[in-house]
């Protein structure tokens, strides 16, 4: 069952509205140009994780657009009232969305249309070794400093590129991809942020690539950064090419909903798994908030 609540001036809480039902203007240019921002995090026994990074991430996405969205209070009471409306004490994935307005309106600095939605956990998402590509995203690592105007660096509804990539890879017996970009430097997954360990002279290191060379913020990957700190890990920041990644102790994939990824081979070469690192870094993830 899906729930979905607007947030709306008028109903402090947010409006329940029926999710089997069109709620939305085929005008609306969150439809017709995706010109729009979202956020997705994942709420156990009824309570969002990690709630004030993802609401901190989705106002930069907003600045970055320029697109007016409510204030964070007025998310937090929505995401409450979808969560009572839900009554599930199970695992749930929680989408927050904010898109532009109708044609006419665009120009007219109105309040964006926004809402929450409450729905299952996707069964078979989790605890899969993963074959991975690595795919060229079309642009070298410094694109994201020189053309702020390509949005690098927002979550926009704009996904039609990662869902291709997504496409191809399990066209090619695949199951998820790492970008690079064209200047040779690993950058992320579709959906999710990249992680490799190396453990050197009994010393643990875990290592993300640079925010700097294109990449979304993570907050999964955030939070574990400060968990595994806490747990006498070394961090790392990049830059990193795809030599790296077969010369780690481990590659993941985390992300919000799915969670740490273990990857299995890139390009079907096996890359080295340890199921100890795995097991130590899934548990530093699970006790995050």
């Amino acid at each position: 069952m899906t729930v979905l609540v607007f947030l709306d001036p008028a109903m402090p809480d947010g409006r329940i509205a029926d999710a089997s039902q069109p709620q939305l203007k085929v005008t609306d240019t969150g439809i017709t140009r995706g010109d729009g921002i979202f956020e997705t995090m994942l709420a156990v026994n009824g309570a969002p994780r990690k709630l004030q990074a993802h609401l901190a991430r989705l106002a930069s996405s907003a600045e970055a657009l320029a697109l007016n969205v409510p204030a964070s209070d007025a998310w937090e009471r929505a995401i409450g009232t979808a969560l009572q409306e839900a009554d599930d004490d199970g695992d749930l994935v929680v989408k927050l969305v904010a898109i532009r307005g109708v044609e006419e309106s665009v120009e007219g600095g109105t309040e964006a249309t926004a809402w929450v939605q409450v729905s299952p956990v996707p069964k078979g998402l989790r605890g899969k070794r993963l074959a991975v590509l690595l795919l060229d995203r079309g642009y070298d690592s410094t694109a994201a400093q020189r053309a702020p105007w390509l949005l690098i660096g927002a979550k926009t509804l704009s996904y039609a590129v990662n869902m291709a990539a997504l496409r191809y890879a399990k066209s090619q017996g695949a199951d998820d991809v790492i970008f690079t970009s064209s200047d040779g430097k690993v950058l992320e997954g579709p959906t999710s942020t990249v992680l490799i360990a190396r453990v050197i002279d009994g010393v643990k290191h875990l290592i993300t690539p640079q925010l700097e060379s294109g990449i979304l913020a993570g907050t999964s990957q955030s939070a574990l950064f400060a968990a595994a700190r806490d747990a006498g890990w070394e961090l790392g920041y990049g830059p990193l090419i795809p030599a790296d990644l077969f010369a780690s102790d481990g590659v993941w994939l985390i992300s919000s909903v799915r969670l740490l990824a273990e990857v299995a081979s890139l390009d079907g070469k096996p890359v080295t798994m340890s199921p100890d690192l795995t097991a130590e870094l899934s548990a530093l993830v699970e006790s995050v908030s």
